[in-house]
């Protein structure tokens, strides 16, 4: 089969990938291939290409961690790529957790296999495309909301970052449950793009906003400083990633000294995904997708994630 996979380390990412035949997967007991229809890239895809999270004893190794597909049964499926772990339990109790693409071939394929337990129902109202965008971005924008966050209708949300993928899932949302967002981004374009989205305001990085309740936080080291002063006493900040390196200082007397509550979030669980596939299928909200690219091109996608100047997810269809 077609797969694009890391074949070696490089620290402009995209040097490493190449596209081309690799071993089809075959089936094992409570595992499952599905026939990928599409796929979507995350800047996990950049990373493990740089030599993040894998060894070179690992390659090659096929990348993606999102998709939607069909099984041998014709069961239309959505991929939640966590494998292992307590919200990946598709496997042995003892299995460590990981993604697609870390310890198992992922997505960027013509086919994956999971465990079975990994595979949610497609709603008929998504296409393939839209229901590929959703395992990574959009699932951890929806548990840093309303999982962990507990954000409900009125309340006021700051996302730091407008553009990229969870920030593009958080406004959707956000505004869809009847939050007031405002977002962050250096960029006037993707500034007037966010409003446009429905986010309540948009300011550039460091500007004074009202007191929020909630912050969505993964930038790290450059907006954490904002993220810390921006939020009320006694508010939360969900982090899920930290792009420009670790935050140092901490804040750390003011995250006590105003009993601010920091929990982290790495994608959610299957549940989170479930119920995210029931709301967007009742409110009619859509992934944003910026781009589309055949498999062979993977290259060129990966080429446009690395620019980062996409607004929404870029997907690679087979």
């Amino acid at each position: 089969m077609i797969a694009a996979y890391a074949a070696r380390f490089a620290d402009d990412a995209v040097s490493g990938l190449e596209v081309g035949e690799r071993p089809a997967p075959t089936a094992r007991d409570g595992w499952s291939v599905v026939d990928v229809r599409a796929a979507a890239l995350n800047h996990h895809d950049l990373w493990s290409l740089r030599g993040v999270g894998l060894r070179p004893e690992q390659l090659p190794m096929i990348l993606g961690t999102d998709a939607a597909g069909v099984t041998a049964d014709g069961r239309e499926v959505v991929l939640h790529g966590v494998i292992g772990g307590p919200s990946g339990r598709g496997v042995d109790a003892d299995e460590p957790r990981s993604l697609l693409s870390e310890r198992y071939d992922g997505t960027l394929a013509e086919q994956v296999a999971v465990p079975t337990w990994n595979l949610v129902d497609k709603p008929p109202e998504l296409s393939f495309a839209e229901a590929a965008c959703l395992p990574t971005a959009w699932l951890t924008a929806y548990r840093m909301l309303f999982t962990a966050g507990g954000a409900t209708p009125g309340q006021r949300v700051l996302v730091q970052g407008a553009g990229g993928g969870l920030a593009t899932a958080a406004i959707l949302l956000g505004a869809a449950a009847g939050l007031e967002v405002v977002v962050t981004s250096r960029s006037s374009a993707r500034r007037e793009r966010a409003l446009t989205l429905g986010a309540a305001a948009a300011v550039e990085p460091g500007a004074r906003v009202p007191r929020v309740e909630l912050v969505l936080e993964s930038v790290g080291r450059a907006t954490w400083s904002h993220s810390v002063r921006s939020v009320r006493p006694g508010g939360t900040i969900v982090v899920a990633g930290a792009t420009s390196g670790d935050a140092s200082p901490a804040e750390l007397t003011r995250i006590f000294f105003t009993e601010l509550t920091v929990r982290g979030v790495t994608m959610g669980s299957r549940d989170d995904l479930q119920h995210l596939l029931a709301f967007l299928a009742r409110t009619g909200v859509r992934p944003l997708v910026d781009s589309t690219f055949p498999l062979t091109d993977a290259r060129g996608a990966l080429g446009r994630l690395a620019e980062g100047e996409q607004f929404g997810k870029i997907v690679v269809e087979p």
